[in-house]
C-alpha cells in the first residue's frame, strides 16, 4: 500500500496535469480506504469554512480519510487562517489533505497554504506550462529522467507528431522508455514510427462510438484521451462534426436514398463508409439529434456555464453517456 503524507498542494497553470494527478490521488485514495474514505470538496462546496469543518470533524471510522479540495485557487488570504490552525491540529496519521489550485492571471493558491502544507511536512507541486519554444528542451529533460535520451531533433519530432499538451508529451516519453529500455538513444526515425498519430486515431474512434451507440466505447476513449492530455473543447470538434454527418446520413437514409449515393458523398474510404453507414443505420434520426443537442450543451458546459457545482469531466462524460444513448 502506497504511504501518503498530511498534505499536497498542487497547483499552477497546466490544468490538465493537474486534473490527472487529482485522478491519480483519487483513486489511490478509494483503493487505500474505499469511497466513503474520500471527501471531494470542489466547485462552490470548496470554501475555507467548510474545509475548516470538514478538518475538524471527528469520525469512527477506520483507517485514514483522505480530503480532497478542488478549486482553493479563489480563496483569499484573509479566509484561510481556520483551515490553517485545523489543518496543524489535524493527526497526520489519519488523515491527508489535498489541495488542488487550478491558477490563472490573479486566481493563485494562497501564500499562508503553501507554508502550512509544507509546515505539516507535506508536499506542494507546480505543475507549470512550458512555452512552446521551449518544449524540446522539456522533452530532452523528462527522457533523462526515464533513463533514455533523445536527439534534439528527435524531440522536436516528438511534438511535431503529439502536439503541445505536456501530458500527452509524457506519456509517449514512457512508451518510448517501455519499448527501448534503460540507456536508449533515440533519433527522429525512433520517435516517428513510436509515435504516429495514435491520439488522432482514437479521436475519430470517439466519434465513431457515439454514431454507434457504444456507450462503453466511448466512455473509456473518453477517460483515455483525458487522462493523456486532450482537452474537452478539442474533443467537442470532431464529435459534433462525426454526428453532422451521422444525422445527414440518416435523413438520407430516411428520404429512400440508396446507399451508394450516400456513400459517394462521404469524404472517407470506402470500407469506412460502409461502416458508417451500417451504424448510423442501427440509430434513428431523433436519437442522432439528441446526441448532438447533448454536445451543444457540453459546448456550453465548457465555456464557463457548468452549473450544478459538477466539474468538466464530469460534465463531458455525461454529455458522451447522453450522446452514446
Amino acid at each position: 500500500m502506497p504511504s501518503f503524507r498530511a498534505a499536497y498542494l498542487i497547483h499552477g497553470d497546466d490544468h490538465g496535469r493537474i486534473a490527472e494527478r487529482r485522478a491519480r490521488l483519487r483513486a489511490m485514495a478509494e483503493e487505500a480506504a474505499g469511497s466513503a474514505g474520500v471527501e471531494v470538496y470542489e466547485g462552490d462546496q470548496c470554501t475555507p469554512a467548510a474545509l475548516e469543518v470538514a478538518l475538524s470533524t471527528m469520525t469512527f471510522a477506520m483507517g485514514r480519510r483522505f480530503v480532497i479540495a478542488d478549486g482553493v485557487e479563489r480563496w483569499k488570504d484573509s479566509e484561510v487562517d481556520p483551515v490553517v490552525k485545523a489543518l496543524l491540529a489535524a493527526d497526520p496519521e489519519t488523515i491527508t489533505v489535498a489541495f488542488f489550485a487550478r491558477e490563472e492571471s490573479r486566481y493563485k493558491a494562497p501564500a499562508k497554504l503553501h507554508k502550512a502544507v509544507e509546515k505539516v511536512g507535506g508536499q506542494v507541486a507546480e505543475e507549470k506550462n512550458v512555452f512552446v519554444k521551449a518544449l524540446p528542451r522539456w522533452v530532452e529533460a523528462e527522457a533523462k529522467k526515464l533513463q533514455i535520451e533523445l536527439e534534439h531533433e528527435a524531440a522536436k519530432a516528438l511534438v511535431a507528431h503529439v502536439g503541445t499538451r505536456q501530458q500527452r508529451l509524457a506519456r509517449e516519453l514512457e512508451k518510448l522508455a517501455l519499448e527501448h529500455g534503460p540507456g536508449a538513444l533515440l533519433g527522429v526515425e525512433e520517435v516517428e514510427a513510436a509515435c504516429a498519430s495514435s491520439a488522432e486515431r482514437k479521436i475519430w474512434d470517439l466519434g465513431d462510438a457515439l454514431v454507434a451507440g457504444d456507450r462503453r466505447h466511448s466512455v473509456e476513449l473518453l477517460l483515455e484521451l483525458r487522462q493523456q492530455g486532450e482537452r474537452t473543447t478539442g474533443l467537442i470538434w470532431n464529435m459534433v462534426k462525426r454526428l453532422r454527418d451521422a444525422v445527414a446520413v440518416a435523413e438520407a437514409i430516411e428520404a429512400g436514398q440508396a446507399p451508394a449515393q450516400i456513400k459517394r458523398n462521404l469524404r472517407m474510404p470506402p470500407r469506412a463508409a460502409d461502416q458508417f453507414i451500417r451504424d448510423v443505420s442501427g440509430r434513428d434520426v431523433h436519437a442522432l439529434r439528441q446526441a448532438l443537442a447533448a454536445m451543444a450543451d457540453l459546448e456550453a458546459a465548457t465555456r464557463g456555464h457548468l452549473g450544478g457545482g459538477l466539474n468538466e469531466d464530469t460534465v463531458a462524460l455525461r454529455a458522451v453517456l447522453a450522446a452514446a444513448a
